[in-house]
């Protein structure tokens, strides 16, 4: 009975949930079972978590556009939704290409709020995703938007935007990508979860199981160790 609805579970997540997750889901059910069992059981049946694998991160231009300090360092951590977003860009292999991945993340219950999959990387890309955050939250006045130091988010149709907004932006310090750790672990998550070892020929195809990955599976189902294993939307206390 315990390897059934071990499997169920794993299978659920697609093979996705290591030990602690599956075990945590067990406990949100009923089950009264140690963890150390629950990792037994699935090393004897050879159910492993979707390796992951961190890529490295492509080269980016060097431009005159202004840095600003990283406001984090000294910030509380947030108490509430819409106190501190962060925002991140990564690359995906596509075929014989590369395409980008934006995503804005609320770092109080790491909720993707909005994300924007496209063939090039400019300052358009990445502040139309950060326009579908403002139009999905409408945030307070003094949000904190912590972002690396790439161009497209030191842009000046950039800055216009956060400033329309209120927005109190932080960045990285050089070399310090560790700094926006949050986005960071979730493109290592998706990657590892849903892209290693698989592999998708059209754009369309990728934004569909990106969407289903982050609308249906990691906001609303996937537990999250941060949160002490509930999920962003459970965090927030809207389900």
């Amino acid at each position: 009975m315990l390897l059934s609805q071990i499997r169920r579970i794993y299978d659920d997540s697609k093979g996705r949930y290591g030990s602690p997750r599956v075990h945590q889901a067990l406990c949100r059910e009923g089950v009264t079972v140690g963890e150390n069992r629950v990792a037994k059981v699935m090393q004897q049946w050879g159910m492993r978590a979707r390796v992951t694998h961190v890529y490295r991160r492509l080269a980016r231009r060097r431009h005159e556009l202004k840095a600003l300090p990283n406001y984090r360092l000294g910030a509380p951590a947030p108490a509430a939704v819409d106190q501190q977003w962060s925002s991140d860009v990564t690359y995906i292999k596509l075929g014989q290409k590369y395409v980008f991945l934006a995503v804005v993340l609320d770092l109080f219950s790491r909720r993707v709020l909005s994300w924007r999959l496209g063939e090039s990387l400019d300052a358009d890309f990445s502040r139309a995703t950060l326009r579908e955050a403002f139009k999905s939250r409408n945030p307070a006045a003094g949000l904190l938007l912590h972002t690396d130091r790439g161009i497209e988010y030191r842009a000046h149709k950039t800055q216009a935007l956060l400033k329309q907004h209120q927005v109190h932006h932080s960045m990285n310090r050089p070399g310090q990508c560790t700094d926006n750790a949050e986005v960071e672990s979730f493109f290592k998550t998706l990657k590892g979860e849903l892209l290693h070892a698989t592999s998708f020929v059209t754009m369309r195809q990728l934004r569909k199981h990106i969407n289903r990955y982050i609308e249906v599976f990691y906001n609303t189902q996937r537990l999250h160790s941060s949160l002490g294993y509930r999920t962003p939307l459970e965090y927030e206390g809207l389900s």
